[in-house]
């Protein structure tokens, strides 16, 4: 099967940022970017977008870093707290989700979900946790699970 190149016009995962050329298989093409609006098909007239998403996504990067960095200094090294409801043994109905946890650091700064790593939490206590701000910039802080 053959592969087909895409120029991407967001962020992919494991793929790649807005405005590269990538080759990906033709049924990820055809049945997924293209039609999620994430990519459209490579063409030779297509060399002049390729450079204006380039140019804006590094005037992006450029502000958003900024914001990172100043993020960073609020959030690192603190622990936010979340209250849940918990069993007589110790264990919570349910578990503790990255949304909750961004929801918990939006007094301090906007943060995607899908950007904070931390380990299934099912019990009380406090666990490290990690958010990419930016792709150069993570910042530590603990989350403390007590009981409502």
């Amino acid at each position: 099967m053959a592969d087909t190149k895409v120029i991407l016009t967001a962020t992919v995962a494991n793929l790649g940022h807005s405005g590269d050329v990538v080759e990906v298989k033709a049924g990820y093409a055809r049945n997924y970017l293209i039609p999620q609006g994430l990519a459209f098909a490579w063409s030779k007239g297509a060399a002049a977008q390729i450079e204006s998403m380039k140019r804006a996504r590094l005037a992006k990067a450029v502000a958003t870093r900024e914001e990172a960095v100043a993020a960073k200094q609020l959030i690192e090294g603190t622990t936010i707290e979340i209250a849940a409801k918990v069993s007589e043994s110790g264990k919570l109905f349910g578990g503790i989700s990255a949304e909750k946890i961004a929801i918990a650091l939006s007094s301090k700064a906007a943060v995607n979900p899908k950007n904070i790593e931390v380990e299934t939490i099912k019990t009380t206590g406090d666990f490290p946790a990690k958010v990419a701000l930016h792709p150069e910039i993570t910042a530590s802080f603990f989350v403390k699970v007590v009981a409502e």
